[in-house]
């Protein structure tokens, strides 16, 4: 019983890859006699290549060379390593040998068919047309390497509904499986990669990238969704450049100007990262133009970044190890299909020779071009080497040429060759446990039809050789991600992968993308300096993006952030205001706490209007003892002296008020500060008002036959001053029950300073308060300025006049700058003004009093009075 792994190698007929006197070669094979044969697909092994010496053979056909990918020998030797694995294991399909059947498909539609069809109807010798002289039963099938390959092995193997299980990664739309219903990736789906891209761009902020892609509808696919993806996450392809791979060189200008056009985006020292999509030849091509441009000295172009895909692999052919190296990609970034170092993989590689296998009709070509050796004739070496001996060692090639570790993809082969036997032990075992079914085992494996291996092949769950667990999902793809490598490049064409991050849902501590950017070496024209690859000069903190009038939005200009807001970080698209207990800086890079500010006491304008309030208030309680003490004096009996007294104690009140206004504001100074100013003002004015009025109605009262003298005297006088007094009092209650006053910070009126502060709370009542006071001053000063002249020694209407003069100008004056203020300065000019206007009532009404009491006694007289009144 037989099932086949088949791997098929390329050649691209259609662009003159292959010899044109064989336009249809035999393909090559390797077959390993089994019970069961496993057929699989492989690609992108065998090419037929022309030498890289263009300048010596500009005219000579590609065909005329044909090369060896040496490198992709690996996945069949991964492929045999896994069989013989297999076939040493007793937990495994005991007593059944396993079996495989290589193919070369030279990547062309009508091979890879050819070859699909031999697995179906021929046994491992050729046959015309196809009929079949031993009948194979296949299972699965393994490949292949890319989509074009495997899409045409689908066309023949799906109409047989065999599996086939491939080990690439495809674009989205080539691995939808409800389409597809005989797919099994063993690689997981490429949007990862999209996403791996997006996060590894965004991660270093390149914004300005880009792409070289071949010429293929996989690629323009590739193109848009990356385009769509950028655009979301604020990154641009500044160019996409298609590469063709051409067949002839025969016309060299035509080559010139294909390279002269790749060179005009190779030269843009702006685009540091460059993105290469694909499979390994697209990086073999564009290593050839940048090594023709080597030669023409611009190698100082090539200070670059490159992404690669997984299905790229750095690679040289065999007759290119002379062509120069891959120092050009040194400190490259390359997503690859994720792997682990099979344990005795490496010692299986040392034991392959040439004649290790009598079948395997690949090694002979590779080992020829691996070694630059010959086994037929030493005279026709490319070099001096000679003959082959056959005992040459693998290890020594470098690894652009082969390498010692499992790549990627030959851990998703080897991966695949377990998955199938795997599945086919289920089949053995549920076939084991029905008893009537024992005796026909090998019936029952011989008959077993492709389509009803499905779901064994779909609900395998193992743990490989290193402990991860293969199984695959609902859309029949393998779980896991993508590795993340730094690749180092060394003068002998060998390089090294280092891991630096991975890309896949079972990332650590839960997340999608890792980097260690610590473990990258960059190109050493970067002295070890994280490259920058942006449209124009980052916008640095203080300044955001403003854009320019072009197609691509990573192009901008950067302006100022405006006045009152910041940016703290490069490339901000809109700066942004502070909190509100914060300052932009003068640079408006960052926010500065604002100070708490308020009138206090330990500041010198604090301490200057406390002092000169304390000043007045001493004051006045000193005049206020001078006329207790000289209270039957005429000049203190004359005019009220109860009203004298009240007045000069709602003044001494006036002054102390105002401390009120001085230190931080709290509930009980907000509540008190303007009503008590508002009512003891009211009282001293009412008091004024009063003793003119009474004055005015004394002179009045002396007419004969006058009706007011029944108004002369000191009822009348605190009706007055009761009267005025209550209605501010009542304002002042209303104030209080309504909308009290209370402590408010201020964060908006000074740019750098928190305002604590009294909030009036209602600011029609405020001044309906001082309105009030100003009415009844105003009503003072007309009434004292009518009587001035009146007869009487000790009249005191004409320095009255000059004191409501004064304490109009005052409040007047007040309003406009109490306005236009703010902070603690409306506070100072607040007690500025009730310092000022109780001040002048106090010097103009009791100064000249004082000066007759204490300096001018003789004039304190009732004969002084009679005398100067007759």
């Amino acid at each position: 019983m037989v099932v086949y792994l088949l791997f098929l190698k390329t050649c691209e007929l259609d662009t003159g890859l292959c010899p044109m006197n064989d336009p249809l070669p035999v393909p090559h094979e390797w077959y390993q006699q089994g019970e069961i044969l496993i057929g699989g697909v492989a690609s992108q092994i065998l090419y037929h290549f022309t030498k890289p010496d263009f300048r010596e053979h500009p005219s000579e056909e590609l065909y005329n060379f044909p090369e060896v990918l040496i490198k992709f020998y690996q996945d069949i030797l991964s492929l045999a390593f896994a069989v013989k694995e297999i076939n040493k294991s007793s937990k495994i399909l005991p007593n059944v040998t396993l079996g495989f059947h290589i193919y070369d498909s030279y990547y062309d539609g009508r091979l890879t068919y050819r070859t699909t069809l031999d697995l179906l109807f021929k046994s491992h010798r050729f046959v015309l047309n196809y009929h079949c002289d031993t009948q194979k039963n296949l299972i699965a099938v393994i490949g292949g390497r890319d989509i074009d390959t495997s899409s045409l092995m689908e066309d023949i193997l799906g109409l047989f509904k065999i599996p086939q299980l491939t080990y690439g990664s495809f674009p989205p739309e080539e691995s939808d499986t409800s389409r597809v219903h005989s797919f099994y990736h063993m690689v997981p789906n490429e949007v990862l990669q999209y996403t791996g891209l997006v996060s590894l761009l965004k991660h270093f902020q390149w914004t300005w990238v880009g792409l070289f892609a071949p010429d293929d509808s996989s690629a323009d696919f590739f193109t848009q969704k990356l385009e769509s993806l950028f655009s979301q996450h604020g990154i641009c392809l500044a160019f996409t450049k298609k590469i063709k791979q051409i067949a002839h060189f025969d016309d060299y200008s035509r080559l010139g100007d294909i390279i002269d056009r790749i060179f005009i985006n190779l030269r843009d020292d702006k685009v540091n990262a460059r993105i290469i999509y694909g499979d390994s030849m697209t990086l073999v091509w564009l290593r050839t133009i940048i090594f023709i441009g080597e030669f023409e000295k611009r190698w100082d172009a090539f200070k670059k970044v490159w992404i690669t895909t997984s299905q790229i692999d750095f690679i040289l052919t065999g007759h290119q190890r002379n062509a120069g190296d891959l120092q050009v990609f040194h400190g490259a970034i390359a997503f690859t299909v994720h792997s682990k170092e099979i344990l005795g993989f490496k010692e299986f590689v040392q034991t392959v020779k040439p004649h290790w296998a009598e079948e395997d009709e690949f090694l002979k070509d590779i080992w020829e071009q691996a070694f630059d050796c010959s086994f037929t004739n030493p005279e026709e070496s490319t070099n001096d080497t000679g003959a082959c001996t056959g005992e040459e060692k693998w290890e020594s090639l470098p690894t652009s040429l082969f390498e010692m570790h499992m790549s990627g993809h030959s851990y998703s082969i080897y991966n695949a060759v377990h998955a199938v036997a795997h599945a086919l032990h289920d089949v053995y075992t549920a076939t084991m446990k029905n008893p009537v079914m024992v005796t026909r085992k090998r019936v029952e494996l011989q008959d077993l039809r492709p389509w009803l291996f499905f779901p064994f092949l779909h609900g395998i769950s193992f743990n490989n050789s290193v402990g991860e667990t293969i199984s695959f999902d609902a859309k029949r793809e393998m779980g896991g991600g993508f590795d993340i490598n730094n690749i180092v490049t060394f003068p002998n064409k060998s390089f090294q992968r280092v891991k630096i991050g991975r890309v896949g849902p079972d990332g650590h501590e839960g997340k999608e993308f890792i980097i260690n950017e610590d473990q990258i070496e960059w190109h050493s024209g970067f002295n070890q300096v994280l490259p920058i690859s942006v449209c124009n000069e980052h916008c640095q903190p203080g300044y955001q993006k403003k854009k320019k009038e072009v197609r691509f939005f990573c192009c901008y200009d950067c302006v100022f952030c405006p006045e009152g807001k910041i940016s703290n970080q490069m490339d901000m698209t809109d700066c942004f205001k502070c909190p509100e207990d914060q300052y932009p800086s003068s640079d408006q890079t960052q926010c500065l706490p604002k100070t708490i500010t308020f009138l206090s006491y330990e500041e010198p304008l604090g301490i200057c209007l406390a002092s000169v309030a304390v000043s007045f208030s001493l004051i006045t309680a000193s005049v206020l003892q001078i006329f207790i003490k000289h209270k039957d004096t005429p000049i203190v009996k004359a005019n009220n002296r109860d009203l004298t007294y009240i007045l000069l104690i709602s003044l001494l009140l006036c002054f102390l008020s105002s401390l009120l206004f001085i230190g931080q504001p709290g509930k009980a100074s907000c509540l008190l500060r303007q009503p008590a100013f508002g009512i003891i003002f009211s009282v001293a004015v009412s008091c004024v008002l009063a003793k003119t009025a009474m004055v005015s109605l004394a002179f009045i009262a002396t007419k004969p036959g006058s009706r007011v003298r029944k108004w002369v005297g000191k009822k009348q006088a605190y009706s007055i001053l009761l009267s005025c007094s209550l209605i501010q009092a009542s304002l002042c209650i209303a104030w209080l029950l309504t909308t009290p006053p209370f402590p408010d910070l201020d964060k908006y009126s000074v740019s750098q300073k928190i305002i604590v502060q009294c909030n009036e709370g209602s600011v029609a009542i405020f001044y309906t308060v001082l309105g009030y006071m100003g009415l009844l001053a105003i009503i003072s000063f007309i009434v004292a300025f009518l009587v001035r002249k009146l007869p009487d020694s000790f009249n005191e209407a004409k320095f009255i006049t000059f004191s409501m003069l004064l304490f109009c100008s005052v409040w007047l004056s007040f309003v406009p700058t109490y306005l236009s203020t703010r902070g603690k300065d409306m506070v100072a000019v607040e007690i500025f003004s009730i310092l000022s206007s109780t001040a002048g009532l106090l010097g103009c009404i009791f100064s000249p009093k004082c000066y007759i009491i204490l300096l001018r006694p003789e004039l304190n007289k009732r004969e002084q009075l009679i005398r100067k009144t007759k």
